[in-house]
């Protein structure tokens, strides 16, 4: 299980007031005056929910949850019509990277990050002693879920829960998700009133899903109770730390390194299935910001996030790490150059493609039906740009002379048009 669901945990900062995060989901469609057609489908919902809370009540009875725990979780809940409307409206557009780590290591959030790294700091040493993640890290990720403490939800989660197994996208993992919180309710670590987050049911700090708190929560300040919730961020931050040690965290390696390409380097190359120790890739011309090798942390990949034209990353498995909680590539560079910014490093040297704009989930589907008929087979039309899309861009990338870094753009788009 991931750390968040996906649209829960990509958070993209649409306001750096204070280093605020917002979710990357369109906002809050404005009211439509429907009165009494909306009163009628709330009712219906309403009723609905209704008979879907008796069923669930016994499914969870028997998985065992007693029933003055379910009783007491859902006394007074009701049907989330604003719960829905966040699910149901997630735009189809997301931000290009540089905009996301234009916020995401905004100067204000570095800021912030500093000071809460030092107003936190005998917490955060104690942290990095006992789990082998540096605390650089663990700030940058709080940083990113929640500035800081400074927003943490306050969707009641069983209500958020229940709405969305009720009637959301994917029923059966809500449905598990309000098992995991009913248990945790049970377990006596929080009070229903005080189990709040965000709209799709992430928690704390550091933005837990249930099943992930029930996993991987960490009692650090010995009180007895998980309490990810409280303004004291003790047991969030050391679960954060568990967390990534639990999937592989490696001290002292870097999450990865800006770096430079030489000219006539093999694009085929910049590809996750390509591993190679950093003083081979130094042997081929791949060098830091500055002209020197890489140090040999271990086997690296190179990524283009933003094609030939962006920044390029050497990438290290503890990228990897940082994907268990989220696997798009934008927020795992936002923790990490965050962290890198927050312990005193510099920022993105190279330039972005700002010229360029994102493509529409129905354009990347375009793209790859007008890819594979020209011979180019992208395996399946699904929106996702994977290894087999990317082949398939370098490829006719390739025929059309331009550069084959397999980036999905909207020129390569208006190309293939």
């Amino acid at each position: 299980m991931r750390w968040t669901a996906v649209f829960a945990a990509l958070t993209v900062m649409a306001s750096d007031m204070a280093g605020a995060v917002a979710p990357l989901t369109s906002p809050r469609p404005p009211a439509r005056d429907e009165g009494a057609t909306l009163t009628s489908a709330q009712a219906t919902a309403n009723l609905g929910f209704q008979r879907w809370t008796e069923g669930f009540r016994a499914r969870a009875l028997e998985a065992g949850i007693a029933p003055v725990v379910f009783d007491g979780a859902f006394a007074g809940i009701r049907y989330n019509t604003d719960v829905v409307q966040r699910d149901r409206n997630q735009s189809e557009f997301t931000k290009q990277i540089w905009d996301y780590l234009d916020s995401a290591a905004s100067d204000t959030r570095v800021r912030n990050g500093r000071a809460a790294l030092a107003d936190n700091a005998p917490l955060l040493d104690a942290i990095e002693a006992r789990y082998g993640v540096e605390k650089e890290v663990v700030v940058a990720v709080w940083g990113l879920e929640s500035a800081y403490g400074s927003f943490r939800g306050t969707t009641p989660i069983i209500e958020a829960l229940a709405t969305l197994a009720y009637d959301g996208r994917r029923g059966a993992f809500f449905e598990q998700q309000l098992l995991a919180a009913l248990n945790i309710l049970q377990a006596g670590d929080v009070a229903p009133a005080k189990m709040t987050g965000s709209w799709a049911g992430a928690m704390g700090h550091t933005q837990f899903i249930p099943t992930s708190y029930l996993d991987y929560a960490q009692d650090f300040d010995g009180d007895g109770r998980r309490d990810i919730w409280s303004d004291n961020p003790a047991d969030a931050l050391a679960s954060t730390a568990a967390y990534l040690k639990q999937f592989g965290w490696t001290k002292g390696q870097p999450w990865g390194v800006e770096v430079r390409l030489p000219a006539g380097f093999d694009y085929s190359r910049a590809s996750r299935r390509v591993t190679m120790m950093p003083s081979e890739w130094a042997e081929a011309g791949v060098r830091d910001t500055s002209g020197a090798p890489v140090p040999d942390h271990g086997p690296a990949s190179i990524l283009l996030p933003a094609g030939a034209r962006g920044a390029v990353f050497m990438i290290f498995d503890n990228f990897a790490v940082i994907e268990r909680y989220n696997t798009a590539d934008a927020y795992v560079i936002g923790v990490g150059h965050l962290s890198d910014r927050i312990g005193g490093g510099d920022p993105i040297a190279a330039d972005w493609p700002r010229d360029d704009r994102n493509l529409r989930f129905v354009e990347k589907q375009e793209m790859q039906e007008r890819l594979t008929a020209r011979g180019y087979d992208t395996q399946g039309v699904d929106g996702i740009i994977g290894p087999n899309t990317i082949d398939a861009i370098r490829q006719f990338q390739r025929s059309q002379g331009l550069v084959p870094d397999g980036y999905a753009s909207f020129e390569v788009l208006r190309r293939l048009r």
